[in-house]
C-alpha cells in the first residue's frame, strides 16, 4: 500500500525580530503530539534542553503532571529572544507509517526563501538532526557542517551561518546535559548574541 503525502500540519513560527531559525525534520504522527507545536513528542528533548541552558530546569517548559510542553510559556520566550521554530519538510511520505526520519520521504522541502523573507535579521540556521540537515542542504549551496559545528554561506546575497545540531530525540545516544552543552555555543555566536 502507498503511503499517504501529509502537508506539514502547523505554521512556521517566525518572530519578526527573529536571528536564529532553528529546524527540525516533520513532525512525529499526531497521536504521539504532547503539544500543538514543535517537537511535540513528549519524549523529545528540545525544549528540556532550552530549559537546561537558560533556566538550569530541564522542566522549566515541562508540564510533568499533564505530561506536555507549555506552549505560551515557549512561544513568549522564543518571541523575546529572537527564536524562529520550522522544520526543513513541508511535505512527506511516512515510509513505515511511525515518526523515524530514516522512513521518512520528502516530496516537498520548506520555502526557506520565503521565511527568511519575514525575519529580516536572521543569520543564523540551525537544523536538529540529520535529515534536516540534508534536507536544507538540498536548497542551499554549502558544506556538511560537522555535529555541533557550523559553515557559513550565502543565500539569496544574504551571509548566513548554518549550525549542525544533534537531534534532540531520545533516539540520539547522548545524555541531555551532554546535548544541552553542544547546543549552548549556538546562543554565544556573535551572529546571535549582536542585534
Amino acid at each position: 500500500m502507498d503511503s499517504p503525502i501529509e502537508t506539514h500540519p502547523l505554521t512556521p513560527f517566525l518572530p519578526p525580530n527573529a536571528r536564529m531559525l532553528l529546524l527540525g525534520s516533520f513532525p512525529p504522527p499526531r497521536k504521539r503530539w504532547s503539544t500543538e507545536f514543535f517537537y511535540p513528542n513528549y519524549t523529545n528533548d528540545m525544549w528540556r534542553i532550552f530549559g537546561l541552558i537558560f533556566f538550569n530546569d530541564k522542566d522549566y517548559f515541562v508540564d510533568t503532571d499533564k505530561k506536555r510542553f507549555r506552549k505560551e510559556t515557549l512561544e513568549s520566550f522564543l518571541q523575546e529572544k529572537g527564536i524562529a521554530v520550522s522544520d526543513t519538510v513541508a511535505v512527506a511520505k511516512r515510509l513505515n507509517g511511525n515518526a523515524s526520519d530514516l522512513t521518512l520521504e520528502v516530496v516537498e522541502p520548506c520555502d526557506l526563501g520565503g521565511m527568511l523573507d519575514r525575519m529580516p535579521h536572521c543569520r543564523l540556521l540551525v537544523t536538529t538532526g540529520q535529515k534536516a540537515t540534508d534536507t536544507l542542504l538540498s536548497i542551499i549551496e554549502a558544506e556538511m557542517p560537522p555535529i555541533g559545528g557550523h559553515v557559513d554561506f550565502v543565500y539569496r546575497d544574504r551571509p548566513l551561518r548554518l549550525y549542525r545540531m544533534p537531534s534532540s530525540s531520545r533516539a540520539y545516544p547522548k545524555p541531555l546535559p551532554q546535548k544541552a552543552e553542544i547546543y549552548r555555543t549556538l546562543f554565544q555566536d556573535p551572529f546571535f548574541r549582536e542585534y
